[in-house]
């Protein structure tokens, strides 16, 4: 009797435990899993240097995790997809959906193009407690105001369980146009990144870890300590979500089993600002460039490059602002109530359009994702939700 193959297509899941999808591309029968850098289709949200350094250590870690099968290549995924099932003579693929306007145009074409040939595609929600299209207003409209979304969520919230590993059977691979993640080209010539290293470890270790730091040593003091920036009470766990490192869900599972107090609701809260920008972006797609208040399109932006790159390299002269630009540059990340007043400084004081400090951020954020990047600058300029 044949086993049945599948490719296993990582995205943003770089995960083994609760991976719906590859979950489902297991129990059916062997799996060749394999990364797609797309050169091709994702020009208008290219990875910045920051997030290329966590791309490739995060995908060694995944590679390490299964063993050394992960087949890494760069290209166009409908090209490479249809030449390995073509090679493997594979009938189905798996993935975990994304959500950004130009992940869902390129995902629904491969599936057309895929289902033609007669090859199945079976998609998985991996990254979200709740789909875009799953929560509306009573006048079938999406929400633009966070508080009723939230209660909406409250409402629907779920206690499933998060998956555990699957057990994977692995094909063997003939002599292919894969790489190996050093290939990728996804590491900077100039070494800046070696203070960043210094303080992350990105991979599902790293963010279980993390998250079991956070809930043994900080949440405790989460409601008031968020708002400090000298008090260490965050999770940093936003670069672990965004490549997806560990799922809501299962943050969610370790907060349901812990004592429900103001900490944990507000931690919680976070989360589905996290959930809500993502709806954001897929109910409104021109999110990132376009003003969701029209009236904003003839705001009178200044523009001063000096006055930016100032800005950007901590040089300002307030020291708050100064701080944070400087722990962005050395750390890849800014404490969330920093962002919020360096963002605010740099629109409403310097009047400087919201898009060239998101453009910045974008480059500098090891926690580069599009849906929070846009909703949270378009959020502080008054122009969003």
């Amino acid at each position: 009797m044949t086993t049945a193959v599948s490719i296993y297509w990582f995205r943003q899941d770089l995960r083994l435990t609760d991976n719906p999808a590859l979950t489902a591309a297991a129990n059916r029968g062997d799996v060749l899993p394999i990364y797609i850098l797309d050169d091709k289709n994702a020009a208008p949200s290219s990875l910045g240097g920051a997030s290329s350094w966590w791309l490739h250590q995060s995908l060694t870690a995944l590679n390490n995790s299964l063993d050394g099968k992960l087949a890494c290549y760069k290209g166009d995924p409908l090209e490479i997809l249809s030449e390995l099932c073509k090679q493997y003579n594979i009938d189905q693929v798996f993935w975990n959906r994304c959500y950004e306007p130009w992940c869902v145009s390129r995902d629904t074409t491969i599936k057309k193009e895929l289902l033609d040939a007669d090859i199945n595609v079976v998609s998985h929600n991996g990254s979200l407690l709740n789909e875009p299209w799953a929560i509306y207003k009573k006048d079938g409209t999406p929400y633009k105001i966070f508080t009723p979304y939230y209660r909406q969520t409250l409402i629907r919230e779920q206690q499933s369980q998060a998956l555990p590993k699957p057990r994977l059977s692995f094909i063997n691979l003939k002599k292919t146009a894969e790489t190996k993640t050093e290939e990728l080209g996804l590491l900077p010539h100039i070494q800046w990144y070696k203070t960043i290293a210094e303080n992350w470890q990105p991979g599902e270790d790293g963010a279980s870890q993390l998250l079991q730091k956070f809930l043994d040593n900080n949440i405790d003091q989460y409601k008031k300590g968020r708002d400090f920036p000298a008090i260490n009470s965050v999770s940093k766990l936003s670069p672990h979500l965004h490549f997806g490192e560990i799922s809501p869900r299962q943050i969610i599972q370790q907060l349901t089993a812990m004592a429900v107090d103001d900490n944990s609701e507000h931690f919680k809260r976070q989360l589905v600002w996290r959930e809500f920008s993502a709806y954001l972006l897929f109910h409104f797609p021109e999110l990132p460039n376009k003003n969701l208040k029209p009236a904003f399109d003839h705001f009178p932006w200044q523009n001063n490059p000096q006055w930016l790159q100032k800005w950007q390299q901590g040089q300002t002269g307030y020291p708050i602002i100064d701080a944070g630009m400087r722990e962005l540059w050395q750390t890849g990340t800014m404490h969330n109530r920093v962002r919020m007043i360096a963002a605010s400084f740099l629109i409403k004081n310097l009047l400087v359009d919201w898009r060239l400090g998101a453009e910045w951020f974008w480059d500098c954020l090891l926690d580069a994702d599009l849906a929070n990047n846009s909703a949270s600058w378009q959020w502080v300029a008054g122009c969003g939700t």
